[in-house]
């Protein structure tokens, strides 16, 4: 095993260009952490086959491998046209209308599939489409009928999706579709369920209540690409209510507005330690590596400040799914982790901010490890958990030193491939309460088996007296490598 650990995870989104076996077997090897299945494309059946292969390329590398089911979510999006396209000047009128046939558009205007948009805007909203592409201000509502001006013009083509700026739109976070999407992730074991446009916790609660009467483990993840989702009392909820956020530079951008999106960025990173909450940071990360096998300077720079931030991960979209070089994209994203992290200062302990204290038994564990790992020379931090909540508070903190989760549980090893700095390793025995002994020595053998550590090295074992019991991390202690192995 590589003697290079990268902290920051890689997420990678299947497609087109990456979804063969031979493809996807090249990705785990690149070092991705977490593969993202999108959900706006694609069969049940088709889904549990990227499943399938995802888990069989990872068991052949030996790694654990997560998987995120992506929701596709309220996508609102402008019918067809009768010529497959439009072209608007600006300056010209041009109408949205709910009641136009969704295949009949043409040069004067365009249905809509979000047919409530007509309730949503008023005289002097701006509306964009495609991405912010095209731009039109709201005249009027007369009847089903949005009378606009275009601002910003362009080619318009088929199905592109719309937005209004500032946000405000009424939509639902979950449509029929997804509600019958959770039931599809939760079948086929999805590690992570991700839901989209949510505008408060509240929508989050309501799918993990799907999920859990589906029977699913999944954790949620909060992709936050609503202007309301970004105000402090609705984020706040959002992570209250969330296993993990996502950062959806897309829509988001589109909402806010771009220049607004690095300092809200910002803001969640800082927020999300305080709730325990993981951050993915996505789109548009290496956006030039769908055509060129090489990233711009400034998506590097782009990837290494989501890291010194303290991102959990970095995720690929459009990259990885559909571009020309999607084992090339994780590689690059790769080393752009490793040599940013080499250049973080850390600190002598915790970085927890002192204002916000320990909540538990094992959070307190957890806090306390890192500042023992920070202050002695230890070469690792092996934690036995049964829900991987010790590792997740343990990969709150900053630090240079690598956690490992050790648990006999799937769906643990699954959940924690998301956590900064924290490598999952699966441990066959389902240990009794009066079994932290043979655990010790088990750990000990499989450090040195692994490659993970060396003869006199020091390992932080974090566990509970007794083991076995979820939640139940309340002990530490330090051991040397090479003692009274068996």
């Amino acid at each position: 095993m590589s003697s290079i650990i990268r902290r920051t995870k890689i997420v990678a989104t299947l497609g087109p260009a990456s979804e063969s076996p031979a493809v996807l077997d090249k990705l785990v090897g690149a070092g991705v952490n977490v593969v993202r299945l999108n959900f706006s494309h694609g069969t049940p059946e088709e889904h549990q086959q990227r499943a399938e292969n995802v888990r069989a390329a990872a068991r052949k590398h030996g790694v654990v491998v997560g998987i995120l089911a992506d929701m596709q979510g309220p996508k609102i999006r402008i019918g067809k046209y009768v010529n497959g396209k439009t072209y608007l000047e600006p300056g010209q009128k041009y109408i949205i209308d709910a009641d136009l046939d969704l295949n009949a558009g043409n040069d004067e205007r365009v249905g809509i599939t979000y047919k409530e948009l007509i309730t949503d805007v008023k005289p002097g909203d701006r509306l964009l489409l495609n991405d912010g592409l095209i731009v039109m201000d709201a005249d009027a509502i007369i009847g089903r009928e949005i009378h606009c001006t275009v601002v910003l013009g362009g080619e318009l083509s088929n199905n592109k999706g719309i937005n209004k700026a500032g946000g405000g739109l009424s939509a639902e976070a979950l449509t029929e579709k997804d509600k019958e999407d959770i039931k599809t992730a939760c079948a086929i074991g999805a590690d992570y369920i991700a839901i989209s446009f949510p505008r408060h916790g509240a929508d989050m609660e309501y799918a993990r209540k799907l999920v859990r009467e589906a029977g699913g483990h999944a954790g949620l993840v909060a992709k936050v690409e609503r202007a309301e989702a970004v105000e402090d009392e609705n984020l706040k909820s959002i992570m209250e209510a969330s296993d993990a956020v996502m950062v959806a530079r897309g829509d988001l951008g589109v909402e806010i507005g771009d220049a607004a999106v690095p300092p809200v960025q910002k803001k969640i990173l800082r927020m999300a330690p305080k709730y325990n909450c993981p951050v993915i940071v996505a789109t548009q990360m290496m956006e030039s590596m769908c055509n060129h096998p090489i990233p711009t300077r400034a998506e590097v720079n782009d990837v290494a400040n989501a890291v010194l931030d303290g991102a959990d991960a970095v995720m690929l979209s459009g990259e990885s799914a559909a571009g020309k070089y999607p084992v090339e994209a994780v590689a690059a994203m790769h080393r752009t982790c490793v040599e940013t992290e080499k250049q973080r200062v850390l600190p002598s302990s915790s970085t927890r901010d002192p204002r916000y204290p320990p909540h538990s038994v094992d959070e307190c564990i957890a806090r306390q490890a890192m500042e023992t790992a920070h202050s002695m020379p230890i070469r690792a931090i092996a934690a036995f958990t049964d829900s991987g909540n010790t590792v997740l508070y343990m990969s709150r903190h900053l630090g240079d030193v690598p956690i490992y989760a050790l648990t006999p549980r799937a769906t643990t090893l699954g959940r924690v491939t998301l956590f900064r700095n924290v490598t999952p390793l699966c441990m066959d025995v389902d240990y009794g309460p009066t079994e932290a002994p043979k655990a010790t020595v088990d750990l000990k053998n499989r450090m040195l088996d692994d490659g993970l550590a060396e003869k006199d090295d020091l390992i932080v074992m974090t566990f509970g007296t007794p083991m076995g019991h979820s939640g139940g991390t309340n002990a530490m202690k330090i051991i040397r490598i090479g003692d009274n192995l068996e």
